[in-house]
């Protein structure tokens, strides 16, 4: 019986492999066309996102230096209950303490506020970089469906791409079709 077993298993070795290959030939027969495109180098040559990063640079500065403030203030009175809490009565120090964790309360929300998931920073980012990023792709996507490319791929990410050729490389079509 296990003569027969070992006949069929290379018989149908014999016969699935070669089918297998056959069957699925014409769907890899198809050539792809590829492009590539280096996002940083198109959002470098934009002028309008070269501002806006500056204006959210701005702004995270401007928030960060408020959030520190906060963030020392806390520290400060930390400190100053450290020197006197020998002085203080239980109720000084009591009323110390819940003055020092509503400061570090008041620091970590604004900190929350203003750069958290859903915070200022996270929203003006989407409002200023939304409308460039979408004409960037409604550009891509012209140029593949003029040029028939079925994949384009950003060589500046984490892609894991090691070599693109220049040839398929369509960043300054992209930009020139921009307008830039």
């Amino acid at each position: 019986m296990s003569n027969m077993k070992k006949i069929l298993k290379e018989n149908m070795v014999k016969w699935v492999i070669p089918f297998c290959l056959f069957a699925f030939l014409p769907l890899s027969a198809s050539a792809q066309k590829f492009a590539l495109l280096d996002m940083d180098y198109i959002l470098k040559s934009i002028p309008a996102y070269e501002r806006a990063n500056e204006q959210l640079n701005q702004m995270s500065k401007k928030w960060q230096a408020e959030v520190e403030a906060l963030q020392t203030e806390a520290q400060t009175l930390y400190k100053n209950y450290q020197d006197n809490v020998v002085f203080l009565s239980n109720e000084q120090k009591k009323a110390r303490q819940e003055e020092i964790v509503a400061k570090e309360k008041q620091a970590a929300e604004l900190k929350k506020t203003y750069f958290g998931p859903e915070g200022e920073l996270f929203k003006k980012r989407s409002a200023l970089m939304a409308p460039i990023q979408e004409e960037i792709y409604n550009t891509v996507a012209d140029i593949a469906d003029q040029h028939g490319y079925q994949l384009v791929l950003d060589r500046a990410s984490d892609s894991g791409i090691i070599f693109g050729s220049p040839k398929i490389d369509i960043s300054d079509e992209v930009l020139q079709k921009l307008g830039y």
